[in-house]
């Protein structure tokens, strides 16, 4: 799940996502971004488990401190996040998933949002590409396969 060891916490607030229904109405998501992903819950759903920490009872005990419930949108799973337009005080953008899901979201233009998410998305990818890279070169020595660079760190 993204709540377990997502690491550090980048950016927590609230976004408006579009809904998927008919009259697609704007509705507010308390948000968490990790190095992981974007995790959404309703507004309840947050107060009710910030409340629950509070009083110290059990349920919130994973790295973000978030139980599960909210919808999660891994940095795996998402292709891009483009930018659709900044009109009065939103910026409007679309994060587009893997399986060509489209979510819209808007927030006040100083939050930054669409920045961050684009920011820790990359950041995602260069991490696997490196993980990827590392994991080829031990397969390879471990078959007794130079690979004719030298890590000198």
């Amino acid at each position: 799940m993204l709540e377990q060891g997502s690491g550090e916490v980048m950016k927590e607030g609230v976004l408006e996502k579009r809904s998927e229904g008919l009259l697609q109405l704007w509705k507010k998501k308390h948000c968490v971004l990790t190095e992981e992903g974007l995790l959404l819950l309703r507004p309840k759903q947050y107060l009710d488990l910030s409340q629950t920490q509070h009083c110290g009872q059990p349920g919130a005990n994973s790295s973000l401190g978030y139980s599960s419930g909210g919808k999660e949108l891994r940095f795996g799973d998402m292709k891009t996040v483009d930018c659709v337009e900044r009109k009065g005080k939103h910026v409007y953008f679309t994060v587009v998933m893997t399986d060509k899901r489209e979510l819209d979201f808007r927030c006040p233009q100083d939050a930054g949002w669409n920045a961050l998410i684009t920011l820790g998305m990359v950041q995602y990818q260069n991490r696997r590409a490196m993980e990827a890279v590392h994991s080829s070169r031990q397969k390879l020595a471990q078959r007794g396969i130079g690979t004719g660079i030298h890590n000198t760190a």
